[in-house]
């Protein structure tokens, strides 16, 4: 008889305001809004408890959190200092299971089936795994218990804060049962109306509505949410096994221009400089990128998106580089002002293309080149060294481009 699955969903409480009091203890028990400075163009990337008792939460603009809570303290963020606390958090998580799969830079499902004999019962080994996250980084998480991913991440988002909850298996539709529709990972705003105007509030009404009726009304998607009203992994973002495959399916940064500008140079400038961010971490990766968009904004909010498949794969800043200011000159009117930039890559391999000899001394060349500029960041910053291309395209990275790559994160609610 297969054993009952047993999921964990650990989810770091608050992360990157907990990061910040940490290095600023003054912080602790403010209304802190992390992201940017209130007059920016930005999105709150995430928001103590304290400023969320006024109404602010994760992707609101800055300028909208602070009409709601004018007293909060706006901080820039650093994403150096969150991926650094992510990673221990992972070397933590896989000294218990080798089945992790992180689902963004703070949060993660463990597969902790058979593990019992060794780490003790469910409550046990999660009690213990609690503590030595908080031991190892003095920050606190929640983790929810279940047989599914989905039911698990909904229990550890019930468990907050600095909680655990258990779902006992045979359980997960009567947990379910009262909670709102929007608990459901993937059901966004639109969803929800939908599914109110048909009379659908709990997650309990979804569970007794006829499968047939979903698939009718939603297509495929009602069908997975007849599977997830009932605690199923049914679709979306769990396909796949829990550590079957942890590569990103795209790695992508944005930047959006405190003022719009038509200015060329300044343009390509932040393209190199995009560029060389989402190079980096393919190379963190170690993978090579087929594909490269780029995404376009202008000052009428009019969005356009752009991709070239490169002749071979590469993980190197120049040519991502040079194929973003392409696609930006072949699809932009002198003159017209942009409000936001973005590169994306996508189509990822381990393997480089072919190359000829002087190709690929050149190559092996830039390698060297890249590999110090690597070990000069890690050192210095992010700003330490770049392409002279992107001298006059300095910005600080955004944090809530901190985020892992791969699937989205559902329902952001820290």
């Amino acid at each position: 008889m297969p054993a009952v699955p047993t999921i964990f969903h650990l989810d770091m409480d608050a992360f990157f305001v907990s990061v910040e009091e940490l290095f600023d203890p003054s912080l602790k028990g403010q209304a802190v809004v992390v992201g940017g400075k209130a007059h920016e163009r930005g999105v709150v990337s995430a928001a103590s408890y304290a400023a969320r008792k006024f109404g602010v939460h994760s992707a609101m603009p800055l300028r909208t959190a602070y009409k709601l809570c004018p007293q909060a303290v706006f901080v820039e963020g650093h994403p150096d200092r969150y991926r650094d606390y992510s990673q221990r958090v992972r070397t933590i998580l896989h000294n218990f299971t080798p089945l992790v799969e992180m689902a963004s830079i703070d949060e993660a499902y463990l597969d902790m089936t058979g593990t019992e004999r060794l780490l003790g019962p469910p409550l046990q080994s999660a009690d213990a795994l609690h503590q030595a996250i908080q031991k190892a980084t003095a920050l606190n998480c929640s983790i929810g218990i279940a047989t599914s991913r989905l039911v698990a991440k909904v229990s550890s988002d019930q468990a907050k804060p600095n909680g655990i909850l258990w779902i006992y298996p045979g359980m997960e539709a009567r947990f379910l049962a009262p909670l709102p529709v929007r608990k459901i990972p993937g059901v966004g705003k639109v969803t929800e109306k939908n599914l109110h105007a048909i009379g659908i509030c709990k997650v309990g009404d979804l569970a007794a509505l006829e499968e047939a009726e979903l698939g009718r009304r939603f297509g495929k998607w009602g069908l997975a949410l007849a599977g997830k009203a009932r605690g199923h992994d049914a679709g979306g973002w769990f396909d796949e096994a829990i550590g079957e495959s942890a590569d990103a399916k795209s790695i992508s940064h944005e930047h959006t221009f405190s003022a719009d500008t038509a200015d060329l140079e300044v343009i390509e400038s932040t393209l190199t400089r995009l560029s060389e961010m989402v190079a980096r971490r393919l190379r963190e990766q170690g993978v090579h990128v087929r594909t490269v968009q780029i995404k376009l904004r202008n000052r009428a909010f009019e969005t356009i998106t752009r991709a070239r498949t490169l002749d071979r794969p590469t993980q190197l800043d120049i040519e991502i580089s040079r194929t973003a200011r392409e696609l930006f000159r072949e699809n932009w009117q002198a003159g017209t002002q942009v409000r936001l930039l973005g590169v994306q890559l996508s189509h990822f391999t381990r393997e480089e293309g072919q190359l000829g000899l002087l190709d690929n001394a050149q190559d092996e060349r830039w390698r060297q080149a890249m590999a110090a500029a690597d070990h000069m960041r890690d050192r210095f910053g992010i700003d330490a060294i770049g392409l002279a291309g992107g001298m006059r395209g300095g910005f600080r990275e955004r944090t809530h481009e901190a985020i892992i790559p791969g699937r989205p994160k559902p329902n952001n609610k820290k």
